[in-house]
């Protein structure tokens, strides 16, 4: 492999090796190029025949041991392009038992220009369809199960880690579903884009020494291979030279990643204890979390999740700069976007399925721990001030930070048992409605 041994000496050597699931993509491009021309009467039928077997194999991880170029090198990809079409023009020629040469007969009708951003596009949408849309799913459905087992656990609201009024438990994690499942209608909209590919361009866009069948044919059998809902691109020039469908995805990620990292910061401060913390709710962990302090377990799931949201959000920077590299007709950080917006799709399908399965799904609360602290609220005072007056109100206040319940305050105020239950109600207290009116009117 004449280019590939010559490319390695001169693109960087880093180790950062592509995605299995862009190889797969680069596989099913040269096949359906092969198949695309030799319908054409481009490509002789048993030359072809030796690609499209080459190219599967390619797809299908028979050779992923001789794609050796780093992430980081020519930015229109060419060193993956040619890399792939060196080791199919190789395994061809075996089949054939003579010469298949990776330019001619590999890339034909083909340019690493239009090849790399259609193969990207297709590894970007396999990997958003395989990994990040199931545990997405998966995840939303778990929350909702929660949200069935604690919808009648009352605990204390916090605002900038004070006290504040009560809230149901269930509500808390409605407002994670809520936000999880916005992710999952946006990224509807955003695989309509990604599926538009520009394959056929070839060098500029123009789609110059290709056939003019050849868009069509080849895109079809792209999709037929892949099992994706491929498209020729609306416009091959903006395919080529915007990689911005793809930074969308990205952002898009990001923004999933940023709700997965607040879900796993709140969940970790409701488990902190289980003695000196909040303690509202318990998660059985599979390990012991500490290797010298006997007995003690973390959560150490939720901490990888958010290390992973960590790197997702900072691929999305990374992507937003090799976007902007490149002029004219050429994105120039084809092969970089590429490589992070799978990667990200990997610890996101990663990150959103272990957070379901091994936490949300373990979530149990504390509901007599989270009932007693909402009771010693010092919040709560918002509710009766209007029913006893400032003064008072105070005084309740001052009973609180001195230890007493709120129940043991109204008592020494004089309220009777059955006045504190009504102006108490928690089940009043975590809806619309403006109690200190409601006690009025009973009043008089």
């Amino acid at each position: 492999m004449k280019y590939v041994g010559k490319a390695v000496e001169v693109f960087l050597s880093t180790g950062t090796r592509f995605p299995r699931d862009i190889i797969w993509a680069m596989g099913l491009v040269k096949y359906a190029a092969a198949r695309a021309n030799r319908e054409l009467g481009l490509l002789e039928e048993p030359v072809a025949e030796a690609i499209m077997k080459a190219s599967m194999e390619v797809a299908e991880g028979a050779h992923d041991d001789k794609i050796v170029v780093d992430v980081f090198q020519t930015g229109s990809g060419t060193g993956l392009n040619m890399n792939v079409n060196e080791v199919i023009a190789s395994r061809a020629t075996e089949i054939l038992g003579r010469k298949v040469h990776p330019n001619d007969h590999v890339n034909m009708s083909q340019s690493s220009n239009d090849v790399v951003p259609t193969a990207v596009r297709v590894a970007a949408l396999k990997s958003l369809r395989d990994r990040v849309i199931p545990s997405l799913k998966s995840l939303i459905g778990e929350l909702k199960r929660l949200e069935e087992r604690v919808s009648d656990v009352v605990k204390p609201g916090r605002t900038h880690f004070r006290d504040a009024l009560p809230v149901r438990m269930d509500q808390e994690f409605r407002a994670f579903r809520d936000a999880f499942e916005r992710h999952l209608e946006a990224l509807a909209g955003i695989e309509a884009q990604i599926r538009e590919v520009p394959l056929g361009g070839t060098a500029v866009g123009t789609g110059l020494n290709a056939h003019p069948r050849y868009i069509e044919l080849a895109v079809k059998y792209l999709s037929e291979a892949s099992g994706l809902d491929l498209a020729p691109a609306t416009s091959r020039f903006r395919a080529m030279r915007l990689l911005t469908d793809l930074v969308v995805l990205s952002g898009a990620y990001r923004a999933i990643a940023l709700d997965l990292w607040r879900l796993g910061q709140d969940l970790r401060i409701m488990y902190s204890g289980p003695f000196t913390g909040i303690a509202e709710i318990d998660m059985p962990q599979e390990i012991p979390g500490s290797s010298m302090m006997p007995g003690k377990v973390n959560p150490v799931t939720i901490e990888a999740a958010m290390q992973a949201s960590a790197q997702v959000v900072g691929l999305d920077h990374s992507n937003t700069m090799a976007n902007l590299l490149g002029e004219l007709e050429l994105s120039m950080g084809i092969p970089l976007v590429g490589y992070n917006v799978v990667t990200q799709s990997i610890l996101l399908g990663e990150a959103l399925g272990k957070m379901a399965s091994l936490v949300v799904a373990r979530v149990k609360a504390n509901k007599e721990r989270a009932r007693d602290l909402a009771f010693r609220s010092q919040a709560l005072i918002t509710v009766i001030s209007p029913i006893i007056g400032y003064e008072k109100a105070a005084e309740v206040s001052r009973m609180l930070y001195e230890g007493k319940t709120i129940e043991e305050a109204l008592k020494a105020l004089g309220f009777t048992g059955d006045e504190i239950d009504r102006i108490l109600d928690m089940s009043k207290l975590t809806e619309p409605g403006i109690p200190a009116l409601e006690l009025r009117k009973e009043k008089k």
